[in-house]
């Protein structure tokens, strides 16, 4: 076999290439691996213990109905970002206000982290890929004080790493710290996550659209009729497209980042705003694309580029390919 190499000793190699390479991120960056560790062993188990499936019985901030994995990835993705003491503070889907560290270790830290705890947790009833996105960013606010509202609103530019997890038939750790993507695969039988996807490139085009069409009768006439550009057979240019939407969006992104392709979620009339959150799930992916060689915009402006200014914002979102992304933004004009 030949040799691997480890999450651990890949970021200690690759640490020069880290914006503000110090010890500290790297402690950050081993908060989310364990806890990925910790998802992977719950998730592993759906169906023989009781406590990870099936409704909350409440609802997020999103008015989303809240299941129990919802709740237990939420705890476990807070608690392990406390207790390395090098965040001030956390963005959660699953939570209505900011998570601000107080203590003294807390407002020490020089990082706030931007997390979708568990994206497509209904699927996990069905056996379907679920997964987790995070975005990290440097404090604006002096360090030493608590954390504030303003250190979460930087636009998707200022990042400096986002990644996700997907939990699917192997477990995957998928980050970019603005030098490349780089994928880790988990070997759950010694505990270690192996670089298996260096340098990941998204095909500059592709032939698979992923949307969700039960929602047609409520696009835009352009979005409509890119769909239809995907299935038509005139001209084909690789066409008619393949569609495929398993309604995690990790999972359709994972697929769209080794295949090509492209991944929508549109604004429409009943969500004229889209659904998506900008902040921890827009703006993460899309740092992930376009590192990646790909596109991601909201249909006129890149992702990356949106000024934000709500931390639960939603935009529409169009990722993947860059040929096919352009397409789509030239048909919506």
């Amino acid at each position: 076999m030949n040799r691997l190499t480890t999450l651990g000793e890949f970021i200690v190699k690759k640490q020069a290439d880290f914006p503000y390479a110090k010890g500290e991120f790297s402690s950050l960056l081993s908060a989310i691996r364990l806890a990925a560790k910790i998802m992977n062993s719950q998730i592993n188990k759906a169906g023989l213990v009781d406590d990870i499936l099936g409704s909350a019985g409440q609802e997020n901030i999103q008015g989303e109905e809240q299941k129990k994995l919802d709740i237990y990835a939420n705890e476990l993705f807070v608690n392990a970002l406390k207790a390395r003491n090098q965040v001030c503070g956390i963005a959660s889907e699953e939570e209505e206000k900011l998570i601000i560290f107080e203590n003294e270790a807390g407002i020490q830290g020089k990082y706030v982290v931007l997390i979708d705890p568990i994206d497509g947790s209904s699927n996990i009833e069905v056996n379907v890929s679920i997964g987790t996105i995070f975005s990290i960013y440097r404090r604006i606010s002096p360090e030493g004080t608590p954390a504030v509202r303003e250190d979460f609103l930087q636009p998707g530019r200022q990042q400096v790493a986002a990644g996700y997890i997907i939990y699917g038939s192997s477990t995957m750790l998928v980050f970019t710290s603005g030098n490349g993507v780089n994928g880790f695969t988990y070997d759950p039988s010694i505990g270690v996550f192996f670089l298996s996807h260096p340098n990941m490139q998204m095909p500059k085009s592709g032939n698979i659209y992923s949307v969700n069409e039960g929602n047609y009768r409520y696009f835009s006439r352009q979005v409509k009729s890119f769909i239809e550009y995907c299935k038509s057979d005139i001209n084909p240019s690789g066409r008619p497209f393949t569609g495929r939407y398993i309604g995690s969006m990790i999972a359709d992104l994972h697929r769209t980042f080794l295949k090509g392709g492209i991944y929508m979620y549109p604004d429409s009339s009943v969500a004229p705003d889209g659904k998506l959150r900008l902040l921890y799930e827009c703006n993460p992916i899309a740092f992930l694309i376009e590192q990646a060689g790909g596109r991601a915009s909201d249909g006129k402006t890149l992702i990356l580029d949106l000024e934000p200014s709500e931390i639960h914002q939603r935009t529409p979102f169009y990722g993947g390919s860059e040929e096919l992304v352009l397409k789509l933004e030239a048909m919506l004009q």
